[in-house]
């Protein structure tokens, strides 16, 4: 499997990585939950060059994650939006982060909490069965391939 071919396989996560694949692409769609926008925000939150800042958001906008929005006509000046497509994005995040507060905190803890802005409590992600409601964890799934697809090895 080659990298440039990733959004022609026959696996969901291979073509998602095709979109978000890259560090920088997944710190700035971080960003962008965080309600950053605008391009020179996004070079001074991330310290990242600006050709690669031009390419990735470039490459979102195309995927139909971000939209461009004019917020200034003369002379004409844009900003980034997670569009409904990016805005589905937010529980992947949400895992990763949630990840990354259980094994790679330091002995302060957790660098932010996340709030429930209806309770007001702390709050982290939790996968459930979109059917019945329980918790799912890994142990708890099979997968059913497409008739026309061959199965991974077991």
């Amino acid at each position: 499997m080659r990298w440039e071919d990733l959004d022609r396989e026959d696996c969901s996560l291979a073509r998602t990585l095709s979109v978000v694949g890259d560090r920088w692409t997944l710190l700035i769609l971080r960003d962008c939950f965080l309600r950053v926008r605008r391009f020179e925000h996004f070079e001074q939150r991330l310290g990242i060059a600006r050709h690669v800042l031009a390419d990735r958001l470039r490459k979102l906008t195309e995927a139909g994650v971000l939209a461009k929005v004019a917020y200034q006509e003369r002379p004409r000046r844009d900003e980034y939006r997670l569009t409904e497509k990016g805005l589905a994005l937010y529980p992947v995040l949400l895992s990763l982060l949630d990840w990354g507060d259980r094994y790679m905190s330091d002995d302060k803890g957790p660098p932010n909490t996340r709030i429930h802005k209806t309770c007001g409590k702390p709050m982290h992600g939790v996968m459930t069965c979109s059917e019945c409601g329980e918790p799912v964890d890994p142990r708890d799934m099979s997968v059913e391939f497409r008739a026309d697809l061959k199965p991974a090895p077991a």
